[in-house]
């Protein structure tokens, strides 16, 4: 995985019940939480169903019985009769689209009131009858469960779920009313995502105590919808139709928990941008025979562990080659930009013919530019990012006028690589994200002394 450049920050494999394998990938180390995108929504009917089972709401029950006290848009008859478990299922008929980069879930993102936006929806499906990737629909239930029981979805969670499962460490961002995100945003260690799996592995149960119901743990993960892709869908969780029968818990980036009940096996990633069908060709030779222990290798756990021990590690520095001479002229120079998805105001690039350049970007809601090393080298130049976790930079001239800028905020699940060309006194900024399908095209213009 290393030696084809893939994205992948950790792999851990359990199987019956052990640790097999428990790797990092650099610059990811492990130490923090990471975030979940969506396996965030696996989470969230989780707590939904406990919900259910303590009597605080009804699965079955309409989705407007938990905003009484909202005035809301576009009511008919298939609203009404859109349910709890519609959203669940990804089945609620709302006009909701995943095209264009979830489309839907930006507008809403971009709205004053996140609910509101969502619960204005036309409905233009019979509830029940299609499938759309809908994440409003997902954080709609974030604001029914905290309707319902009077608590935040991660206080909920703190005492219904993850304190039962050992689970302290969390972060899980909210909108602007306050309701945690109900399709994204939680962060959980690697070995806390396990837990989850081994919850459902286990049918719900933990430590002989039924945390989630053993109906929805098994209904959770059998076919709700059919997709019309790969993987149709249960309740937050991926039902693959080939075979073995297994079951996922998805988000963008390379994030997943995948549980394997018949090979007693549980197998979770979390990435800065990569696709499990780019690692799975790696893992199924590693599966050599499933019913009979494998004789002691000594030789062959020495090799692991210094394999483990490599990928930990950044690679060697590549030799710095000269710089062009458009880097002397734009070094030290603000170029300020119109509004871009990216939300960058203003980026200074200074080089100064060693292994290591400064940039200074200004977003639009910051009051003063950010300082931060570049590494020129192939290797990042860490610094604190959000949560307080590693952000690493690093660059290169692809060519006379084109500079190449890596912006990777690891465990905060976001790697953007910016092409900047320069021509004149204007930059042309083309990016892609490694795990969002938009890619960024937009221009800036040097300031004037």
């Amino acid at each position: 995985m290393r030696e084809q450049n893939i994205n992948i920050h950790s792999l851990l494999i359990i199987r019956d019940g052990e640790v097999l394998l428990d790797a990092y990938f650099y610059p990811y180390d492990g130490t923090t939480v990471h975030d979940q995108a969506s396996v965030t929504k696996s989470v969230m009917t989780t707590l939904i169903a406990i919900a259910d089972e303590e009597g605080k709401l009804q699965l079955d029950q309409p989705m407007l019985a938990y905003f009484p006290e909202r005035t809301i848009q576009n009511v008919d008859a298939r609203k009404e009769k859109i349910t709890v478990r519609h959203l669940a299922s990804m089945s609620a008929g709302l006009e909701c689209t995943s095209e264009r980069d979830e489309e839907t879930l930006n507008e809403m993102m971009a709205s004053p009131d996140w609910i509101q936006f969502t619960l204005d929806r036309q409905v233009i499906w019979e509830p029940g009858t299609h499938f759309v990737y809908c994440s409003p629909g997902m954080h709609l239930l974030s604001a029914i469960l905290q309707n319902a029981t009077g608590m935040a979805g991660l206080e909920y969670a703190r005492l219904n779920l993850f304190e039962p499962l050992g689970i302290r460490d969390v972060i899980w961002y909210t909108d602007p009313q306050g309701y945690n995100m109900g399709s994204a945003d939680l962060y959980l260690h690697p070995h806390d995502m396990a837990k989850i799996g081994y919850l459902w592995l286990n049918k719900g149960q933990w430590d002989g105590k039924q945390i989630v119901s053993r109906e929805w743990a098994e209904d959770s993960v059998k076919v709700q919808m059919v997709t019309g892709g790969d993987d149709d869908y249960g309740y937050g969780w991926w039902v693959p139709k080939d075979e073995p029968v297994a079951y996922s818990a998805i988000g963008r980036g390379g994030q997943r928990i995948l549980v394997v009940p018949d090979w007693d096996l549980i197998v979770v990633t979390t990435g800065g941008g990569f696709d499990f069908d780019e690692i799975e060709p790696l893992l199924i030779p590693t599966i050599v025979d499933l019913d009979h222990e494998l004789p002691a290798n000594p030789a062959g756990m020495v090799q692991l562990e210094a394999a483990l021990d490599t990928i930990a590690q950044p690679p060697a520095p590549l030799p710095v080659t000269p710089l062009p001479e458009m880097a002397r002229e734009i070094s030290s120079k603000n170029f300020t930009f119109d509004p871009n998805p990216l939300g960058v105001e203003k980026i200074r690039l200074e080089f100064n013919d060693s292994d290591e350049a400064i940039t200074y970007l200004m977003f639009t809601e910051e009051e003063q530019m950010l300082l931060w090393p570049v590494g020129m080298d192939g290797v990042y130049r860490l610094s604190p990012g959000d949560n307080g976790f590693p952000l690493g930079l690093r660059g290169y001239w692809a060519d006379e006028q084109t500079f190449v800028l890596e912006y990777d905020e690891i465990a905060n699940n976001g790697n953007i690589i910016l092409r900047m060309s320069f021509e004149g006194d204007r930059v042309v900024m083309e990016g892609q994200e490694a795990a969002h399908e938009l890619s960024l095209n937009f221009e800036g213009v040097q300031e004037k002394p």
